[in-house]
Order: C-alpha cells, then structure tokens, then sequence
C-alpha cells in the first residue's frame, strides 16, 4: 500500500468537492442505468428512482447527497461512516456499487461515505426496492449506484473537463477534484483526481472532537474501439482514507490500571479501496453483450484507541480482496426485449488482530476469523413485454452461495469446525406499468429477494467500532423477503413526481441482538447475530418537481414504520418520518438560488427488548439551508464557469439523527451552522 499525496494532490489540481451541474457536461435527463441493467427510461421503469448529481457546494461523504430524499435515510457512527438505509433496510441489505461493481459484503464500515470522493461522481443511481433478479445478495432495500463519467469515442480528435475549488467553514475543510477526458473516433478516455482535508466540525455549542479526516481518490477509465461493433474498456480506481475516528464508538471501559473513566474509541489512520478491471461490448445475435471482469481490494487499518492509557489497545489490519466476473446480454427477440446474465465472485478475508492489555500491554494475538472465504455464483433472465397498453417485467435468477473459514474466533471460543454453509436461493420480480395518460403513469410490482450473511456475521469474534463485542454464527441462514408496491410517475415538462407505497416481509432477518452479557476481559456488551422469524417494513414515499411561474417547487416526503414480529416490538434502528420542502430559481447563467426545509419528527418507536435499553428515543427537528449561485458562462477560455454559496443549518439548530450511533447521552451532534464557497468550471 502506497500513501496517497493529498496535499500535493491538492496543492496541484486546485479543485474541489463539486460535480458541477453544468449544462454542457451533467445531463440527468431520465434514462438510469441501474434498474434494468442498461439505459432506459425512469419514467417507464415500474420502480421508484432516485438520480441525485453532486452540486458544487456538496461536502463531505458520499452519503451526504441521500439525506433528505424521499425513502432514503443514513447510518452513521462517525463523521466519515455513512451507510445508506433504503426504506428501512441498512448497508448489509442494500447493494452499493461504482460502476457497476459491488462494493459491500463483507468489508468496512462506510461503504458509501467513502471509497469515491463526490468530485469525481457523475450522478448516484437509487433503485428502491428489490433488485436480487439482477444484482444478487443483499439487493432487498434496492441498490445505489455510484457512477462516474465514461469515456466516449468523437469524429475528430477532442478534450475537455471540469474542475473546482471549495471552502467549508464549520469543518475549515479544503477539496477539490480535476477531471480530463479525451476522445477521437478510436479511443476515448476519462481521468481523474480529487480529495480534501477536513478538520473537526463544530456543532452548537461546541467543535466535535475526532471528526476530521483526509481522502484522495484516482480515477482512470479507457474504450478502444476494436472493430465495428466491439469495444474494450479497462479502468483503475484507488481512493484512500487517513485519520478516521469513529466518536459514535466511544464507550466506557473501566480498568483499575486505566481508571473508572477510561473510554475505548475506534480510529482507522488508513483504509483503503483498489479496483482494477477489464470488459468487452460486443454485437451479438441482434443484441449487445457486456463481460467484465475484475480484482478490488479493500484495506483497512483499525485501532482502539484508549483514554486512559494514551494508546491503542487493539490493532487490527484487514484486507477483503474479491475477484468477479459479470456477463450480460440484451436484445429483441420477437416482440420481447431479454435480458441475460452470469455472475459469479470470491470474496477473501483473513484480519490480523492484537490485544494489548494493561499494565504490561504485552501482545496477544486475538484474531477475529481466520481465512474467511465467500463465493456466489448466479445466472438470471428478464423479460420486457407488452399486453395491450400495459408494459410487462418479468424476471428470475438461481444463486448459489458458500461461506467458509479455517478458524472462527480465538482463545476459549475457537471453531474450527461447522463453519461451511452452502445454500440456493432463488429470487423472482414481476411489475406492471399501466399508462393512464401521455403524462401520467400506475405501476404495480411484486418480487421476492434475498440477502446472505457475510464474513463477520458468519465467523467474526470481535469488538467493532459500534462499540460491541459481535459474537457471530456459522449456521445463519439466509434473509428472504417478499416485497409489494404501488406507485404513480407523473412527467410533463419540468413538472414530475412519484408516489409509492410499499410493504415488505423478511423472514430469518439477521441481527445483531444486544443480549446483556459482557465480554471479558474489557467487559463490552455482547451483540450476538441471529436470525429473527419475521420483520415487517411498510411505508409511504413520494418526491414532486413542480414550476411555479420563474421559480421550482421541490418537495419529498417519507413515512415508515418497522415491526420485529419476533419480539412484538418496533424494528431496531426505524429512521424517522420526514418532510422535505424547497422553492428555488435554477439558471446555469446568471443567478440562481434555492432555498429549503428539512423537518424530521421524533422517533419514540424504539426496540426496548431487542437493543436491551440501548436504543433512544430522539426529539424532532427542523433544519434550513440556502445555495446562491451565478453562472458566468464562458469565461478566459473556459465553456463555462461558476461561484456558489452555501448557508447551512441557518438557525444553528442543535441536533443529531435517530441512526447515529453512539454511548447513550453522547451521540455525535450533528454540524452547525456553516457556509461552503466553491468556485467551478469546464474547459
């Protein structure tokens, strides 16, 4: 692992943070990528959608641009750790992909906060609801899909790109990305660079302690055009973290060497994401075929960081590395459009673990597994038909799924035996989509999904940066759900809208169960996996784009509730229902503006018995913000330029979100009031 020059690296790109709406350069428009596999319209898709593009005044983690949407929620222990939670359903149910390409089963926290810096970003992708037919294990919330530009082929030789610069105050953070793509009739090329430094945020009241970090990020993406019809493409991603504190860890952890008021807190000084990987387009039977394969890596140093010593009394060094291959074919055949696939990946991991104890701090090797191994091998098919004016979708996909380890946990609760599972699933989705007018569309959808356990859930031992000690099971099966939703699609010119209502069943849902033990020597609560007989998720959602004379209404709502049927009680971790309002005035010349509410209602449905009274109920809020903007339009050999302005949290309001982990009465607060200059531009 080599160190990423952030500094440098800042110093020489003097860019920033934004994906800078530009008109000659993002184009959300309406086709997504991700619902069907290929390029096709929301509009017609019998799927809620949500396609989010970076703004130039967008800070910190990925994560950032889902709060506030409609169905959408964050998990979060830490300044960086940012998960998404798709109606109701957290990271481990949810697919996270860039380009494509899963990111999310086995490895660190945080898979969407980091491991691609918002400036390098071209949109996010969010199909909600259930999506294993295309995209396997976990897919049963839906998937997010980060995306960054892709090469393209030109007539006559070209280049161009963008970049920016950005200031935030609350956190006194800097950032900035540069991006270059080149292209003629043969080649087509897309490079790219960016990262930030960023301080300890304050929130009301106060500066948040450890939550401060620094990141770079690599991109570099390549097609050759081989012969008509053929094309090659390969690409290299790398992004790294440094100096990663998660204060949602924190927890006491008396010791009469360290003191009653020794507290252990989880650092990361370095984590890191490698991805490299080939792929072939080909015209094939009156179709197009796309394989990929690919070798990503995701590193991660973890350290517990003790009070009362000034030291780290736990180290732990992981890597997961997964080599995949995907296949995919799309064509007609007759009055059909097919979709057909193969996919298959290993995931390895095998983490170095080391206990140092006082008073002597001598090291004891305490590894949580040891050789861990997963394996997933898919095929599936989907079909798009028409009966009448009513548009079909109908799809099925066989998995088959194996976890292993040589070892599982260390000292007196050592496995080394048991720890093979195999199992067969077998997902299924069916939706309709009715057209009611030219503007205005029904649509029904039904399908069944699955998620299977990953490593740590099957074999680790170990305390996380939560805060517990996990304690998990070889024998878990997997989660299996049974999802329905109803929705409407409305489009008529920049007018749009959704409205959803959905129910989905889970059966065997894994957990972490708070089980009231402690785990010696350090005395950390026990969070043992199991699988729940049922959970219930169900809820209402809907977003609206509405023209209101010169100016844009935007508004997006979200009620859920969750139920462990199990414990007959509300779901563990339920996000809070939530109103989001905006008026604004869009120009990509001259001025612009936008205003908006965020109001979140109190979360008193909590999950006594199951969290053992560690979940808190927590009080409503209402936060506001305000982005000003001008566009100067071609500026000094520039296509276009722009200055932005950003005023968040404008009451100051002091707050923290229902997800956000931490010690009873000292969850990390949210930041505070702040403003966020960024100064952008394409060429």
């Amino acid at each position: 692992m080599h160190k990423f020059p952030l500094k440098p690296l800042l110093l020489a790109c003097l860019a920033a943070s934004c994906q800078q709406a530009l008109a000659d350069e993002v184009s959300l428009g309406t086709d997504v990528v991700t619902a069907r596999g290929y390029a096709s319209d929301s509009f017609s898709t019998p799927q809620a959608i949500e396609v989010v593009a970076p703004e130039a005044t967008s800070t910190g983690p990925a994560g950032n641009l889902l709060r506030g949407k409609a169905g959408l929620a964050l998990h979060s222990d830490g300044a960086w750790g940012q998960n998404p939670v798709l109606r109701g359903l957290k990271k481990e149910s949810v697919v996270v992909m860039v380009d494509g390409i899963r990111m999310n089963s086995a490895q660190p926290q945080g898979a969407l906060a980091s491991f691609m810096d918002l400036g390098l970003l071209d949109r996010v992708e969010v199909v909600k609801g259930p999506g294993s037919v295309l995209y396997g294990s976990g897919a049963m919330g839906g998937v997010v899909n980060l995306l960054t530009p892709e090469p393209r082929f030109s007539d006559s030789a070209r280049m161009g790109g963008r970049f920016g610069l950005s200031a935030s105050s609350v956190d006194h953070g800097v950032a900035g990305a540069l991006l270059v793509d080149a292209s003629n009739s043969e080649h087509g090329l897309v490079a790219g660079i960016a990262g930030r430094d960023v301080g300890n945020y304050k929130s009301p009241g106060r500066r948040e302690k450890r939550t401060g970090y620094e990141s770079g990020t690599a991109l570099l993406k390549y097609q050759y055009q081989l012969a008509e019809g053929y094309v090659l493409r390969a690409q290299a991603q790398y992004h790294q973290d440094e100096d990663v504190w998660y204060p949602g860890s924190m927890r006491k952890a008396p010791n009469p060497v360290l003191g009653p008021d020794n507290t252990l807190t989880i650092h990361s000084p370095k984590q890191t994401r490698e991805l490299y990987g080939l792929g072939l387009d080909a015209e094939l039977a009156g179709g197009t075929l796309s394989s990929d394969i690919y070798r990503q890596e995701v590193y991660r140093e973890i350290r517990g960081r003790s009070s009362g010593a000034g030291r780290n009394l736990v180290t732990n060094d992981v890597s997961f590395v997964t080599h995949g291959l995907r296949s995919q074919w799309n064509g007609a055949v007759g009055s059909h459009w097919l979709t057909l696939g193969g996919e298959a990946w290993q995931m390895k991991g095998d983490p170095e673990r080391y206990n140092y104890q006082p008073p002597a701090f001598a090291a004891q090797r305490t590894d949580p597994f040891k050789n861990g191994k997963l394996t997933s091998f898919g095929i599936f098919v989907q079909d798009e038909f028409a009966l009448g004016t009513t548009e079909l979708t109908a799809g099925a996909r066989y998995d088959r799924n194996k976890g292993t380890a040589k070892q599982k946990g260390n000292g007196p609760r050592t496995m080394t035996s048991g720890l093979t599972r195999s199992d067969n699933t077998l997902s299924w989705s069916l939706g309709a989509l009715q057209p009611l007018t030219d503007t205005l569309n029904a649509y029904a959808s039904l399908g069944q999904a699955y998620r299977s356990p990953d490593m740590r859930e099957r074999f680790e031992d170990a305390e996380r940066g939560d805060g517990y000690f996990h304690v998990g099971n070889p024998k878990l099966k997997p989660e299996r759900s049974t999802s329905y939703e109803l929705g409407l699609k409305g489009r008529d010119g920049l007018q749009s809208y959704q409205l959803a209502a959905f129910y989905t069943r889970i059966d065997d849902y894994i957990a972490g169960r708070i089980t009231g033990e402690t785990n010696l020597p350090n005395k950390q609560p026990v969070k043992r996996t199991e699988n729940l007989s049922r959970v219930v998720i169900y809820g209402l959602e809907g977003s609206l784009e509405q023209p209101l004379g010169d100016f844009l209404l935007d508004a997006g709502f979200t009620w859920l509730r969750g139920k462990n049927r199990q414990d007959n009680e509300p779901l563990y971790q339920t996000p809070a229902s939530e109103l989001r309002l905006g008026i604004g005035q869009p120009s990509t010349q001259g001025f612009s503006w936008h205003g908006g509410v965020r109001a979140v209602a109190a979360q008193n449905r909590i999950a006594k018995k199951f969290s053992n009274g560690s979940e808190d109920k927590t009080s409503g809020f209402v936060t506001a913000d305000i982005n000003l903007g001008y566009g100067f339009g071609a500026v000094a050999g520039l296509k276009a330029s722009r200055v932005d302005l950003q005023l968040s949290n404008l009451t100051n309001k002091k707050y923290h979100e229902h997800l956000t982990e931490g010690l009873s009465g000292y969850e990390l607060k949210a930041p505070g009031r702040g403003v966020t200059l960024a100064v952008s531009g394409s060429f």
